[in-house]
């Protein structure tokens, strides 16, 4: 008898072990084959868009001779497929070439700017989170009323309303008209050199350096265009809450707690919301990659100088190394956190983690 469920046990851990197996190796291939597509479509787009390499680095009154040699030099005379190579295998390394803009390695630059964006994408997301996710909890709880229509309308404008016409619109108010908020930038020029930038996110940094008055300019800087963000994030995290609160709360363990006497207070908070906090994380995530790759016209229209605006003014002075050294690193980025989020999501519920 022990011995036949000892030969039983030992089936289920090579079970066990197998499928975990095969679920890293489809893990692995499914980042290798994204990751593959993404720096695909960023070579061709850098090939269909007319713009010549070449004469962007050495100006279009340049001799011909000089263009053809610099074309060589970038590989450009190379055949298709062979240009292609080498991009994957300078990409894989990290290395995007050299921005014309700036002359610096691309890498270099993204480096220096994208913990802007980070932080204004995180700014938006902690905005939308905190406000989403009551408002969403409360459209559920009283469905069909006046509140559960006002927070949709909220949803629908924030989907709706083109973010650089509801930017301009901000500033118009906010900064022209009532001053409530800085000047569009980071941080103001006087304060530009008061403390030292360490990793490169400037609230964390000057908080951590104790100047509490540069932290007070760049949280004027911030606020308007994280808000901005924010209510877009909130528009999505709080129509995806109501819908999971209103699937949980239509299941029988409510209905068994409401029998047993617990308040209704507990059983949304701490029954309904604590199961529908699963997926929820899957949603935040999502809507925190989003900011990270949509931020591009919000940082354009605050002048925040974070990898959009890299991206916008590298596109306008045809810089295309920036450009698709950028678009790639956000593509990564947004990779990365949809694999992320898809562990954390099997971490969480063990019931996915079969499939």
């Amino acid at each position: 008898m022990a011995l036949l469920e000892t030969k039983t046990e030992a089936r289920r851990s090579g079970a066990g072990a197998s499928a975990f197996a095969m679920s890293l190796l489809r893990f692995l291939v499914t980042v290798v084959t994204t990751y593959l597509g993404l720096l695909a479509v960023t070579f061709f787009i850098g090939r269909v868009v007319p713009i010549d390499p070449a004469l962007a680095i050495v100006g279009d009154r340049a001799p011909a001779h000089v263009v053809e040699r610099v074309r060589e030099e970038l590989g450009l005379n190379l055949p298709l497929y062979q240009q292609f190579f080498i991009y994957v295998r300078q990409a894989l390394s990290g290395d995007f070439g050299t921005s014309v803009l700036t002359t610096n390695p691309v890498m270099t630059d993204i480096l220096r700017v994208f913990p802007a964006t980070i932080e204004l994408a995180s700014v938006g997301t902690l905005i939308g989170a905190v406000f989403g996710i009551p408002l969403g909890v409360l459209a559920a709880v009283k469905r069909g009323s006046i509140a559960d229509q006002i927070v949709r309308v909220i949803g629908l404008i924030g989907y709706s309303v083109p973010i650089f016409w509801l930017g301009l619109l901000a500033l118009v108010f906010f900064y022209a008209k009532l001053n409530w908020v800085a000047y569009p930038g980071r941080v103001d020029i006087v304060y530009e050199y008061s403390f030292t930038p360490v990793t490169g996110f400037f609230l964390l940094d000057a908080a951590w350096q104790r100047q509490w008055d540069v932290v007070w300019d760049l949280f004027r800087h911030i606020i308007l265009p994280g808000s901005l963000l924010g209510y877009f994030s909130l528009a999505y995290i709080s129509r995806m809450t109501r819908s999971f609160m209103l699937n949980e709360l239509s299941q029988e363990y409510i209905v068994a707690a409401r029998a047993k006497g617990l308040s209704e207070t507990r059983i949304i908070w701490f029954h309904a919301l604590r199961n529908a906090a699963v997926p929820l994380v899957t949603v935040i995530a999502l809507s925190y990659a989003g900011l990270l790759e949509g931020s591009v016209l919000t940082e354009t229209i605050f002048s925040w100088p974070g990898l959009g605006l890299y991206i916008t003014n590298s596109l306008q002075n045809a810089d295309m190394n920036a450009v698709l050294g950028g678009t790639m690193v956000i593509g990564a980025v947004f990779i990365g956190i949809n694999l992320l989020t898809d562990i954390l999501y099997r971490t969480l519920d063990p019931r996915t983690r079969s499939r």
